[in-house]
Protein backbone atom coordinates (compact mmCIF):
# COMPACT_ATOMS: atom_id res chain seq x y z
CA UNK A 1 0.00 0.00 0.00
CA UNK A 2 1.15 3.55 -0.96
CA UNK A 3 0.85 5.51 2.40
CA UNK A 4 0.14 9.19 2.21
CA UNK A 5 2.56 12.17 2.68
CA UNK A 6 1.24 12.72 5.99
CA UNK A 7 0.83 8.67 7.10
CA UNK A 8 4.39 8.59 5.90
CA UNK A 9 5.59 11.36 7.78
CA UNK A 10 4.00 10.08 11.07
CA UNK A 11 5.54 6.62 10.42
CA UNK A 12 8.70 7.96 10.14
CA UNK A 13 8.20 9.85 13.78
CA UNK A 14 7.22 6.60 15.17
CA UNK A 15 8.54 5.78 18.32
CA UNK A 16 9.41 9.28 20.17
CA UNK A 17 6.55 11.20 21.65
CA UNK A 18 5.14 14.48 20.33
CA UNK A 19 6.87 16.68 22.92
CA UNK A 20 10.35 15.37 22.71
CA UNK A 21 9.86 16.08 18.39
CA UNK A 22 8.39 19.47 19.27
CA UNK A 23 11.31 20.44 21.94
CA UNK A 24 13.59 19.32 19.01
CA UNK A 25 12.31 21.16 16.81
CA UNK A 26 12.30 24.52 19.29
CA UNK A 27 16.22 23.95 20.35
CA UNK A 28 17.16 24.00 16.57
CA UNK A 29 15.14 27.07 15.98
CA UNK A 30 16.52 28.78 19.16
CA UNK A 31 19.89 28.20 17.89
CA UNK A 32 20.01 29.20 14.39
CA UNK A 33 17.83 32.54 15.40
CA UNK A 34 20.74 33.41 18.05
CA UNK A 35 23.47 32.20 15.49
CA UNK A 36 22.29 34.00 13.05
CA UNK A 37 22.02 37.08 15.29
CA UNK A 38 25.50 36.92 16.03
CA UNK A 39 26.65 36.64 12.37
CA UNK A 40 24.95 40.05 11.68
CA UNK A 41 26.56 41.80 14.52
CA UNK A 42 29.54 40.69 13.44
CA UNK A 43 29.24 42.02 9.83
CA UNK A 44 28.01 45.56 11.65
CA UNK A 45 31.15 45.54 13.50
CA UNK A 46 29.71 44.82 17.31
CA UNK A 47 31.16 41.97 17.49
CA UNK A 48 35.08 40.87 17.33
CA UNK A 49 34.31 37.19 15.92
CA UNK A 50 31.72 34.88 15.63
CA UNK A 51 31.89 30.90 14.50
CA UNK A 52 28.53 29.59 13.23
CA UNK A 53 26.98 26.09 13.73
CA UNK A 54 24.14 26.25 11.04
CA UNK A 55 23.54 23.42 9.31
CA UNK A 56 24.85 21.37 12.55
CA UNK A 57 21.79 22.02 14.69
CA UNK A 58 19.80 18.60 14.13
CA UNK A 59 22.84 16.80 15.15
CA UNK A 60 23.91 18.47 18.42
CA UNK A 61 20.19 18.68 19.49
CA UNK A 62 19.73 15.08 18.81
CA UNK A 63 22.57 14.04 20.92
CA UNK A 64 21.95 16.77 23.85
CA UNK A 65 18.40 15.30 24.36
CA UNK A 66 19.81 11.44 24.65
CA UNK A 67 21.69 13.29 27.64
CA UNK A 68 20.80 13.27 30.99
CA UNK A 69 21.41 17.22 30.64
CA UNK A 70 23.57 18.96 33.47
CA UNK A 71 24.42 15.49 35.16
CA UNK A 72 26.19 13.75 32.19
CA UNK A 73 29.72 15.40 31.48
CA UNK A 74 29.80 17.81 28.23
CA UNK A 75 32.86 18.97 26.90
CA UNK A 76 31.88 20.82 23.46
CA UNK A 77 33.76 22.09 20.63
CA UNK A 78 33.30 26.26 19.37
CA UNK A 79 30.44 25.11 17.08
CA UNK A 80 28.59 23.45 19.68
CA UNK A 81 25.93 26.68 19.89
CA UNK A 82 22.89 24.04 19.42
CA UNK A 83 24.11 21.79 21.77
CA UNK A 84 24.85 24.00 25.01
CA UNK A 85 21.65 25.70 24.41
CA UNK A 86 20.20 22.54 24.68
CA UNK A 87 22.59 21.46 27.47
CA UNK A 88 20.74 24.79 29.80
CA UNK A 89 22.78 27.81 28.66
CA UNK A 90 20.85 30.28 27.40
CA UNK A 91 20.68 32.74 24.82
CA UNK A 92 21.97 35.49 27.42
CA UNK A 93 24.66 33.20 28.43
CA UNK A 94 26.24 32.76 24.66
CA UNK A 95 25.35 36.83 23.99
CA UNK A 96 27.50 37.52 27.20
CA UNK A 97 30.14 35.74 25.59
CA UNK A 98 29.74 37.34 22.26
CA UNK A 99 30.23 40.49 23.19
CA UNK A 100 32.62 39.61 26.19
CA UNK A 101 31.04 40.90 28.90
CA UNK A 102 30.96 40.88 32.84
CA UNK A 103 28.34 37.89 34.01
CA UNK A 104 29.41 35.72 30.92
CA UNK A 105 29.70 32.58 32.50
CA UNK A 106 31.95 30.71 30.07
CA UNK A 107 35.13 33.03 31.26
CA UNK A 108 33.76 36.23 32.64
CA UNK A 109 34.42 37.93 29.80
CA UNK A 110 37.83 36.51 29.35
CA UNK A 111 37.69 34.02 26.60
CA UNK A 112 36.97 34.82 22.31
CA UNK A 113 33.34 33.87 21.50
CA UNK A 114 32.47 30.42 21.34
CA UNK A 115 34.64 29.11 23.72
CA UNK A 116 31.43 27.83 25.88
CA UNK A 117 31.69 26.44 29.32
CA UNK A 118 29.39 26.75 32.19
CA UNK A 119 29.94 25.23 35.44
CA UNK A 120 26.28 24.64 36.42
CA UNK A 121 25.54 22.93 33.84
CA UNK A 122 28.10 20.32 33.79
CA UNK A 123 29.49 22.25 30.73
CA UNK A 124 33.50 22.05 30.34
CA UNK A 125 35.45 24.77 28.97
CA UNK A 126 36.25 24.91 25.48
CA UNK A 127 40.20 25.02 24.59
CA UNK A 128 41.18 26.77 21.58
CA UNK A 129 43.55 24.01 19.82
CA UNK A 130 41.08 21.65 18.27
CA UNK A 131 40.74 18.04 19.82
CA UNK A 132 42.25 18.59 23.08
CA UNK A 133 39.11 18.11 24.62
CA UNK A 134 39.00 14.85 23.67
CA UNK A 135 41.96 13.04 26.05
CA UNK A 136 40.48 15.27 28.98
CA UNK A 137 36.68 13.76 28.14
CA UNK A 138 39.08 10.50 28.25
CA UNK A 139 40.17 11.62 31.59
CA UNK A 140 36.43 12.79 33.18
CA UNK A 141 35.10 9.16 31.83
CA UNK A 142 38.15 7.76 33.54
CA UNK A 143 37.07 9.48 37.32
CA UNK A 144 33.72 8.53 36.54
CA UNK A 145 34.56 5.01 36.31
CA UNK A 146 36.81 5.30 39.23
CA UNK A 147 33.99 6.97 41.62
CA UNK A 148 31.78 4.14 40.41
CA UNK A 149 29.00 6.56 39.02
CA UNK A 150 26.51 5.75 35.90
CA UNK A 151 27.41 9.36 34.47
CA UNK A 152 28.77 9.74 30.75
CA UNK A 153 31.46 11.47 28.80
CA UNK A 154 29.91 13.14 26.04
CA UNK A 155 32.16 15.51 23.93
CA UNK A 156 32.37 16.63 20.06
CA UNK A 157 34.74 17.69 17.39
CA UNK A 158 35.06 18.30 13.89
CA UNK A 159 36.11 15.62 11.43
CA UNK A 160 39.44 17.45 10.40
CA UNK A 161 40.01 17.33 14.36
CA UNK A 162 40.42 13.57 14.22
CA UNK A 163 44.21 14.14 12.17
CA UNK A 164 45.14 15.49 15.89
CA UNK A 165 47.13 13.14 18.24
CA UNK A 166 44.52 14.02 21.08
CA UNK A 167 42.27 12.42 19.14
CA UNK A 168 44.11 9.16 18.84
CA UNK A 169 45.27 9.31 22.21
CA UNK A 170 41.78 10.08 24.02
CA UNK A 171 40.36 6.53 22.08
CA UNK A 172 43.25 4.62 22.68
CA UNK A 173 42.69 4.78 26.27
CA UNK A 174 38.97 4.61 26.16
CA UNK A 175 39.23 1.63 24.52
CA UNK A 176 41.78 -0.05 26.84
CA UNK A 177 39.81 0.96 29.77
CA UNK A 178 36.61 0.78 28.09
CA UNK A 179 35.35 4.15 29.30
CA UNK A 180 32.10 5.79 29.38
CA UNK A 181 32.66 7.90 26.60
CA UNK A 182 30.69 9.00 23.72
CA UNK A 183 32.57 10.90 21.04
CA UNK A 184 30.64 12.72 18.75
CA UNK A 185 32.53 13.50 15.41
CA UNK A 186 30.35 16.21 13.65
CA UNK A 187 31.61 16.18 10.51
CA UNK A 188 30.59 18.69 7.38
CA UNK A 189 33.26 17.31 5.16
CA UNK A 190 35.53 20.79 5.76
CA UNK A 191 38.44 21.36 7.79
CA UNK A 192 38.34 24.92 7.09
CA UNK A 193 39.04 24.87 3.52
CA UNK A 194 40.35 21.48 3.18
CA UNK A 195 38.17 18.72 1.74
CA UNK A 196 37.42 15.68 3.74
CA UNK A 197 39.17 13.66 0.87
CA UNK A 198 42.46 15.40 1.41
CA UNK A 199 42.29 15.04 4.88
CA UNK A 200 41.72 11.00 5.44
CA UNK A 201 42.04 7.95 2.88
CA UNK A 202 38.40 6.60 4.43
CA UNK A 203 35.04 7.60 3.68
CA UNK A 204 33.85 7.34 7.16
CA UNK A 205 35.56 8.62 10.02
CA UNK A 206 33.59 5.73 12.51
CA UNK A 207 35.74 3.35 10.53
CA UNK A 208 38.62 4.73 12.72
CA UNK A 209 36.88 2.96 15.35
CA UNK A 210 38.10 -0.15 14.99
CA UNK A 211 41.48 0.32 15.88
CA UNK A 212 40.61 1.26 19.22
CA UNK A 213 38.37 -1.37 19.83
CA UNK A 214 35.48 0.79 20.56
CA UNK A 215 32.13 1.15 18.54
CA UNK A 216 32.06 3.49 15.60
CA UNK A 217 28.63 4.16 13.97
CA UNK A 218 27.60 6.68 11.63
CA UNK A 219 24.46 8.33 10.97
CA UNK A 220 22.47 11.36 8.89
CA UNK A 221 22.85 14.57 11.07
CA UNK A 222 21.09 15.68 9.36
CA UNK A 223 17.93 13.87 11.27
CA UNK A 224 17.78 14.61 14.42
CA UNK A 225 15.21 11.57 14.96
CA UNK A 226 18.19 8.88 14.05
CA UNK A 227 20.53 11.19 15.75
CA UNK A 228 18.75 11.24 18.78
CA UNK A 229 18.16 7.42 18.34
CA UNK A 230 21.72 6.35 17.53
CA UNK A 231 22.88 8.77 20.75
CA UNK A 232 20.68 7.32 23.12
CA UNK A 233 22.32 3.66 22.02
CA UNK A 234 25.54 5.04 22.79
CA UNK A 235 24.60 6.67 26.14
CA UNK A 236 22.84 3.77 27.15
CA UNK A 237 25.71 1.26 26.65
CA UNK A 238 28.49 3.73 27.96
CA UNK A 239 26.20 4.02 31.01
CA UNK A 240 26.09 0.26 31.64
CA UNK A 241 29.64 -0.64 31.51
CA UNK A 242 29.75 -1.55 27.72
CA UNK A 243 32.67 1.00 27.15
CA UNK A 244 32.58 3.92 24.49
CA UNK A 245 31.25 4.94 21.29
CA UNK A 246 32.62 6.76 18.14
CA UNK A 247 29.28 8.21 17.07
CA UNK A 248 30.26 10.13 13.71
CA UNK A 249 27.18 12.56 12.52
CA UNK A 250 27.28 13.69 9.00
CA UNK A 251 26.08 17.06 8.79
CA UNK A 252 26.77 20.48 6.60
CA UNK A 253 28.58 23.88 7.17
CA UNK A 254 25.68 26.23 5.71
CA UNK A 255 28.42 28.98 6.88
CA UNK A 256 32.09 29.58 5.92
CA UNK A 257 34.74 28.01 8.51
CA UNK A 258 34.08 31.32 10.98
CA UNK A 259 33.20 34.81 10.40
CA UNK A 260 37.37 35.75 9.09
CA UNK A 261 36.83 32.63 6.60
CA UNK A 262 36.08 33.56 2.74
CA UNK A 263 34.76 30.45 1.26
CA UNK A 264 33.99 31.18 -2.09
CA UNK A 265 37.84 30.96 -2.08
CA UNK A 266 37.37 27.14 -2.13
CA UNK A 267 33.89 26.23 -2.74
CA UNK A 268 32.12 26.84 -5.71
CA UNK A 269 28.86 28.78 -6.28
CA UNK A 270 26.95 25.63 -7.18
CA UNK A 271 28.55 23.45 -4.31
CA UNK A 272 27.09 26.39 -2.07
CA UNK A 273 23.95 26.33 -3.62
CA UNK A 274 23.31 22.52 -2.96
CA UNK A 275 24.12 23.22 0.50
CA UNK A 276 21.01 24.96 1.26
CA UNK A 277 19.07 22.15 -0.09
CA UNK A 278 20.49 20.08 2.79
CA UNK A 279 19.36 22.41 5.17
CA UNK A 280 18.40 20.51 8.53
CA UNK A 281 15.77 23.09 9.84
CA UNK A 282 13.07 23.48 7.07
CA UNK A 283 13.68 19.87 6.55
CA UNK A 284 12.67 18.78 10.36
CA UNK A 285 10.15 21.66 9.85
CA UNK A 286 8.33 20.16 7.15
CA UNK A 287 8.33 16.61 8.69
CA UNK A 288 6.25 18.45 11.35
CA UNK A 289 3.86 19.93 9.47
CA UNK A 290 3.11 17.20 7.70
CA UNK A 291 2.61 14.67 10.24
CA UNK A 292 0.43 17.42 12.32
CA UNK A 293 2.88 17.75 15.16
CA UNK A 294 3.11 21.56 14.22
CA UNK A 295 0.73 23.80 12.63
CA UNK A 296 1.88 26.70 10.60
CA UNK A 297 0.05 29.26 13.29
CA UNK A 298 1.98 27.41 15.93
CA UNK A 299 5.28 27.63 13.88
CA UNK A 300 4.60 31.41 13.28
CA UNK A 301 4.25 31.83 17.24
CA UNK A 302 7.23 29.92 18.34
CA UNK A 303 9.63 31.89 15.78
CA UNK A 304 8.05 35.16 17.13
CA UNK A 305 8.58 34.17 20.98
CA UNK A 306 12.07 32.97 20.18
CA UNK A 307 12.87 36.14 18.11
CA UNK A 308 11.91 37.59 20.96
CA UNK A 309 14.14 35.72 23.44
CA UNK A 310 17.25 36.61 21.21
CA UNK A 311 16.06 40.63 20.99
CA UNK A 312 16.13 40.48 25.30
CA UNK A 313 19.54 38.32 25.38
CA UNK A 314 21.02 40.70 22.43
CA UNK A 315 19.87 44.13 24.07
CA UNK A 316 20.91 42.80 27.47
CA UNK A 317 24.29 41.76 26.86
CA UNK A 318 24.77 44.75 24.91
CA UNK A 319 24.17 46.96 27.53
CA UNK A 320 26.12 45.04 30.49
CA UNK A 321 29.24 46.40 31.46
CA UNK A 322 32.46 44.85 30.49
CA UNK A 323 34.56 43.20 32.85
CA UNK A 324 37.18 45.47 35.70
CA UNK A 325 40.68 45.48 34.02
CA UNK A 326 41.62 43.52 37.27
CA UNK A 327 39.38 40.55 36.16
CA UNK A 328 41.86 39.97 33.83
CA UNK A 329 43.62 37.76 36.48
CA UNK A 330 40.47 36.25 38.06
CA UNK A 331 40.34 32.94 39.74
CA UNK A 332 43.39 32.00 37.46
CA UNK A 333 45.82 32.92 40.81
CA UNK A 334 45.66 32.65 44.05
CA UNK A 335 45.42 36.10 45.53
Amino acid sequence: MVMTAVESATASLAGLPAELLLDMYTAMLRARRLDERCWILHRQGKIAFHISGMGHEAAQVGVALAMRRGEDHFLPYYRDMAMVLACGMTPRDVMLGVFGKQGDPSSGGRQMPEHYAHRAKNIYSVSSPVATQVPQAAGVALAEKLKGGDRVAVTCLGEGSTNQGDFHEALTWAGVHKLPLIVVVENNEYAISVPMEKQMAISRVSDRALAYGVRGVTVDGLDPIETYHAAKAAIDLARSGGGATLLEVRVVRLTPHSSDDDDSTYRSKEDKATLKTNDPLPKFRGRLLAAGLLSPQHERELDEQLADEVNQAHQAAEAAPYPEVEWAAGPVYAP
